[in-house]
């Protein structure tokens, strides 16, 4: 099983996305958004989880029940997926913080708090069954299931949103990885506005540096005619 694939490449497709979007009443372009955020987001908060002993051995209990879960037909596997499961798994992933994570989320994406909690429900089981079946054919131990979510980090590009992800998603060093998941797209968006906004201001500034020096010139010509004179 490549849970890789299945988490950047199969979880994006055009069916796969019309398929979730059409069970919570999303265009396919809205639910690619939500998976962006959403995604990193679950695959950081475990990062987190593997990071203590408590942690640790309860993403290994929860993995292994979802050791047979049938994720390799994705399309199919969403046809059944544990709505209910995946509230709960969410709840605990995020430390009780979910709904926060998901109002966040439905705030940068233009869908309805609803909407988002039903996208975030199927994404969670989908990834605990990709990871949980992927323990199981390889035998992986906690450290092993470590080294997976390290490798999952730092392939999950969203167009560069897990960088993103790394660096902001806890702003002040406390611990809470939904500190500012709100200001993902916020911080992309920004960042290209930024960039507009610069270069505009480089032409401004050329142009005034052209005013200046041609009103300097005439000042001079200015002076060479009166000393004629």
């Amino acid at each position: 099983m490549d849970v890789l694939n299945l988490v950047t490449e199969q979880i994006n497709s055009k069916a796969v996305l019309g398929k979730i979007g059409k069970s919570v009443g999303a265009k396919p372009s809205q639910v690619k958004k939500v998976t962006e955020l959403g995604m990193p987001a679950l695959v950081q908060a475990l990062q987190r989880n593997v990071g203590t002993t408590d942690g640790a051995a309860a993403l290994n209990k929860a993995l292994d029940q979802h050791e047979d879960d049938k994720v390799d037909d994705l399309a199919g596997y969403l046809t059944n997926v544990d709505i209910e499961d995946g509230a709960k798994i969410l709840k605990h992933v995020f430390s009780g913080k979910d709904q926060k994570v998901q109002k966040n989320i439905a705030k940068q994406t233009g869908l309805q708090m609803d909407q988002v909690s039903g996208i975030m429900a199927q994404l969670a089981p989908v990834l605990m069954g990709a990871l949980g079946t992927q323990k199981k054919q390889q035998n992986l131990d906690m450290p092993g299931i470590s080294d997976l979510l390290d490798i999952l980090s730092g392939n999950i590009d969203g167009g560069g949103l897990m960088n993103i992800a790394t660096s902001i998603l806890d702003a002040d060093g406390d611990g809470d990885i939904i500190d500012d998941v709100g200001g993902i797209l916020s911080k992309l968006f920004k960042s290209t506005a930024i960039k507009g906004t610069k270069s505009k201001s480089g032409k401004s500034a050329k142009t005034s540096g052209t005013a200046k020096k041609t009103t300097k010139t005439k000042k001079i010509t200015r002076t060479k005619k009166k000393k004629t004179n």
